[in-house]
């Protein structure tokens, strides 16, 4: 039996980036889940009370471009998605380079067969930003979703940080977490009292 569960995004986010390497992996060696990948602007989540929000002024947030950007491949070229995904990822946490540059973007698309000038066409068009918006809020409502990477399954929603990147055993350490979000729900915070340098 497939299983099935979603994990929330933002590019920024190293945690996220460990969590999506493992789901990555583990699809790209044959695990039987069906993934909703959702994007989460933590722009948005830090916006101070009072101030205008990143669906408002997007120029504002340096997360927003690629978060779009990724979301488009995902939805209008969702073979690609996975090597986009893994490389707009590395694009920011392997080369420091800025997700909020168009350039790095497009190089990003270019570089794995996704045509640049369609991806931008809805980024600029604002359906890209209205897409990103809309699942953010609906997650933030529905499952009290504060951050990234979120692993939701059914009802149950749970924060989660990975230390490490994708091992050998990615599939086991993502069907670990989804089984201890489904099966043990009255855990609700097991976090160890010091990181292991």
């Amino acid at each position: 039996m497939s299983l099935s569960f979603a994990v929330t995004w933002d590019y920024r986010c190293p945690f996220a980036r460990n969590a999506h390497e493992h789901v990555l992996t583990g699809l790209a060696a044959g695990a039987d889940w069906r993934v909703a990948f959702l994007p989460f602007s933590l722009g948005q989540v830090h916006v101070e009370e009072g101030q205008p929000s990143v669906w408002e002024k997007p120029e504002q947030d340096n997360g927003i471009l690629a978060l779009q950007a990724g979301v488009v491949v995902r939805d209008e070229y969702p073979d690609r998605f996975p090597a986009v995904h893994r490389a707009l990822f590395a694009a920011r946490h392997d080369d420091a380079l800025k997700l909020d540059d168009p350039v790095v973007v497009g190089s990003v698309l270019r570089e794995h067969g996704v045509d640049e000038h369609a991806v931008f066409a809805l980024i600029y068009s604002g359906e890209a930003l209205s897409r990103v918006q809309s699942e953010h809020e609906q997650y933030a409502q529905s499952h009290t979703v504060w951050g990234v990477p979120t692993f939701i399954a059914g009802d149950q929603a749970v924060f989660v940080r990975l230390m490490h990147r994708a091992p050998a055993g990615a599939i086991r350490t993502v069907e670990r977490v989804v089984d201890l979000l489904t099966g043990w729900p009255e855990l609700n915070e097991f976090k160890h009292t010091s990181v292991p340098r």
